[in-house]
């Protein structure tokens, strides 16, 4: 098929133009121009971008680039799959997928890290990062719009401020993250490795701005022979020997006892170093590393300061340290029993071991030592809550105690009767903790009481007779105290040498009843031995209630037998008070008189076997007694 070469009507042109040529390729417009960019003729191939685009020709033969990872083999047909054209002068011939700014720039071969990654394209893809050398492989004029051309060392974007002394290979020291932080290079692969405290100095410190371009520091050629290179030496030429000698780069403090000892001997000077000094640092008496300035050292106080606050200072040796510390160490003091001795309050007895912090409490440079206040009040609490703040004691524990121990108390039996309460009979026997520890109340931790309100037996006894004897308890007795148990009972014994006087009851005691023990007639309930438990006032004064019947009811009258006293009392039972004359129908007359009471009424044994003497019936005839043969005669 011919084509003319003379220019088609406008009209076919626009018939075999699918439209208009974008900006960039605006010299490739004209039906002329059509083979310039497509093929005529069958083929597998219609386009021929890759012979104008040498640029990216030569990529993907190479094997680089953003277009040989999309491409395996060059052709110009897969352009279409990005670029489009005949759409007008300003479409953009690129198509981003999915956009331009979420491009993956992974797939390019450079993978963009650390602050990299939040660059915009244009601040890297710009015609000032390109190098000349490209410029001459890129077909556009206007470099700023194409995204060829850039290469992948750091001095394409960056200035090198180590002009090349370093290399090219700014990877090998810096990492995308952060310039300053030099994080891979190893300062052990140098001449010069960093240990101990030399790890930590910053780079400036060492790597100084040069004098030429004070932006680039200096990182070869720098002296580091001996110490003195960075280092002044403190000592001002005192010592000829070597800084290593003595130091290491762990710190200039921590020396080396080890290195110094084979240096220098402390103990040819005028203070040997002993004790806790054998591991003080040179520095802390040799400030500044001046060997050769004088340094006191006659007293403690010299080098230490007066932790006491001046309260040593009256004694004979001005307060220095060496009379209570040594220098083997602060704590513990070596100051004891024996030169507390020697000051005005003396250790002993339980004080002895009492631990120092006790009495001078830790409080730093501020904890006393010259106590003032001596008083055993002033350290101990007062166990008896104030019941000897009083006269004449007035909390003198001394009184009673004694720095050998609180028990046993040093108050005796006989400062005891000095009390109002003396001890007599059986108080003296009983411990003292049966009156006053034993009356602290159940279920209470209060003091034992040393002061009682009232001096009574019922304030330590129980009253055993529940206050029948109330009345009599409570009158006077001729000291105008109150009569109280001892009415009766005295502090020699409970039972024996009773002062009560039954006489002054309903019941006065007369004859033989005198001689009756008291549980005779008061008797105790539940067969108990005792008086404990009595009631005094419940004891019977009918004779009947105590002493059994021996005329077996013979003088009842309507089932009431008649009192005793009637015939008998208390001094005796026989003889009897009874009147034979007024009381019966048989006086006694004559010869009767004389006969003796059993000639006439005689012993009767009752059906329980018990002999009963019978009184009534007595015969009245004179046959009953005397017989009718002996009346005869008569």
């Amino acid at each position: 098929m011919f084509f003319s070469l003379l220019p088609f009507p406008l009209s076919l042109r626009g018939q075999i133009s699918p439209g208009p040529l974008s900006r960039p390729h605006q010299s490739l417009s004209g039906t002329t121009q059509c083979t310039s960019c497509h093929r005529l003729g069958g083929g597998n191939h219609r386009f021929k971008c890759l012979e104008c685009h040498a640029e990216i020709a030569q990529r993907l033969k190479d094997r680089r680039g953003y277009h040989a990872s999309l491409m395996q083999q060059p052709d110009d047909d897969q352009c279409v799959r990005c670029h489009s054209e005949h759409n007008g002068a300003d479409f953009q011939i690129v198509h981003w997928e999915p956009s331009k700014e979420a491009f993956d720039h992974n797939k390019t071969g450079y993978r963009l890290e650390g602050k990299h990654a939040g660059l915009t394209c244009q601040q890297c893809h710009n015609a000032r990062h390109i190098p000349p050398s490209e410029h001459s492989q890129l077909k556009t004029k206007d470099l700023n719009r194409t995204f060829l051309g850039l290469s992948r060392a750091c001095s394409t974007c960056h200035q090198d401020p180590h002009q090349g002394r370093l290399g090219n290979k700014c990877e090998q020291c810096h990492d995308f993250n952060d310039w300053k932080k030099v994080s891979n290079f190893k300062h052990s692969r140098t001449r010069f490795p960093l240990t101990g405290e030399h790890a930590r100095v910053a780079c400036e410190k060492c790597h100084k701005p040069q004098a030429q371009n004070p932006k680039s520091m200096q990182m070869v050629g720098i002296p580091f022979g001996q110490c003195t290179d960075c280092h002044t030496d403190p000592h001002h030429g005192s010592f000829q020997a070597r800084c290593e000698s003595c130091h290491t780069t762990a710190g200039w403090k921590r020396i080396s006892e080890a290195k110094v000892s084979a240096q220098f001997d402390h103990s040819r000077t005028k203070y040997p170093l002993l004790g806790k000094h054998a591991t003080v640092q040179c520095a802390q008496c040799h400030q500044g590393g001046d060997f050769k300035r004088p340094i006191a050292f006659t007293r403690c106080m010299d080098c230490h300061k007066d932790q006491h606050s001046g309260q040593f200072t009256a004694r004979k040796d001005g307060g220095d340290c060496v009379g209570c510390h040594t220098v083997d160490g602060f704590k513990p003091s070596t100051f004891g029993i024996k030169e507390h001795a020697a000051t005005t309050y003396s250790l002993e007895g339980k004080h002895a071991k009492v631990a120092c912090d006790k009495c001078h409490v830790p409080a730093g440079v501020k904890t006393v030592f010259k106590i003032r206040k001596t008083a055993c009040q002033d350290c101990h609490a007062d166990v008896h809550k104030g019941q000897f703040a009083g006269f004449p004691y007035n909390n003198h524990c001394k009184d009673c105690h004694t720095v050998q121990g609180f028990k046993p108390s040093t108050f005796t039996l006989a400062r005891h009767q000095s009390t109002p309460f003396p001890l007599t009979g059986g108080h003296i026997a009983i411990p003292c903790a049966e009156c006053h520890e034993a009356r602290i109340p159940p279920g209470t931790k209060g003091p034992a009481p040393y002061r009682f309100q009232t001096l009574a037996c019922t304030e330590c006894h129980t009253d055993p007779h529940h206050g029948e004897f109330a009345t009599r308890m409570k009158k006077l007795r001729p000291d105008g105290k109150l009569a109280g148990c001892e009415s009766c009972h005295s502090t020699e014994s409970w039972t024996a040498d009773l002062r009560f006087d039954h006489s002054t009851t309903s019941f006065p005691l007369v004859g033989t009843h005198r001689a009756v023990a008291c549980i005779n007639c008061h008797k105790p309930p539940n067969l108990e031995v005792t008086l404990r438990n009595v009631d005094f006032k419940s004891a019977p004064t009918e004779c009947h209630a105590c002493h059994e019947d021996p005329h077996d009811r013979q003088f009842a009258k309507n089932g009431v037998n008649p009192e005793c006293s009637s015939c008998h009392n208390s001094s005796r039972w026989r003889p009897s008070l009874f009147d034979h004359e007024t009381r019966t129908i048989f006086p006694l007359k004559g010869a009767h008189q004389n006969v003796p009471c059993k000639e006439c009424h005689k012993n009767v044994t009752l059906v329980g076997g018990q002999p009963v003497i019978r009184y009534k019936p007595t015969p009245t005839r004179c046959a009953a007694c005397h017989g009718p043969e002996v009346l005869k005669r008569s």
